[in-house]
């Protein structure tokens, strides 16, 4: 018979086998709000350009750039580009709701513990960082600026084609 607890340590389990995989390639990434419970597949990542995007329900930017990261994975999912968009909220509650008004067509994960953001060393909201095809950070950038949409497509373009990038 399961008890919560036994659950819970399961659900634990589970999420450090996933954390230890994660690091092994290099990038980390926390549960999905969707099913905290489940594992990832990885190995989708591989070859694949990743932005991690840092996201807050109660951050005024990430009303923006949400529609924005939307456009980014219609026009470049089928080139290899990944988005994921790791929420900080402390009340998953905060995080559906903020969902619900402002949809995301990419995938969705949840950092409570906000160890995903320590490592990535988060300074604002929302952050961004670019992960190349190699599994190495390409670019980052810190908060949304309507007016440098352009610059930050021109860094997915960039990363996508494979060639230098900066932090």
């Amino acid at each position: 018979m399961k008890t919560e607890h036994s659950t819970a340590t399961s659900w634990a389990g589970r999420q450090l086998r996933v954390i230890a995989a994660i690091m092994a390639m290099g990038v980390m990434l926390a549960p999905a709000i969707a099913d905290p419970g489940a594992d990832l597949d990885l190995n989708s990542y591989n070859g694949k350009v990743v932005i991690l995007d840092f996201w807050a329900s109660w951050c005024v930017p990430c009303r923006r750039s949400f529609p924005w990261l939307n456009e980014m994975h219609s026009k470049y999912s089928d080139q290899g580009l990944v988005i994921v968009g790791v929420n900080l909220d402390n009340d998953t509650d905060e995080a559906a709701r903020f969902l619900e008004e402002f949809p995301a067509d990419f995938e969705i994960y949840y950092d409570r513990e906000r160890s995903l953001a320590r490592s990535f060393e988060v300074k604002a909201m929302p952050s961004s960082y670019v992960i190349g095809r190699d599994g190495e950070l390409f670019k980052k950038h810190l908060g949304f600026k309507v007016k440098r949409q352009n610059e930050y497509e021109a860094a997915i373009l960039s990363a996508l084609r494979n060639t230098g990038g900066t932090e």
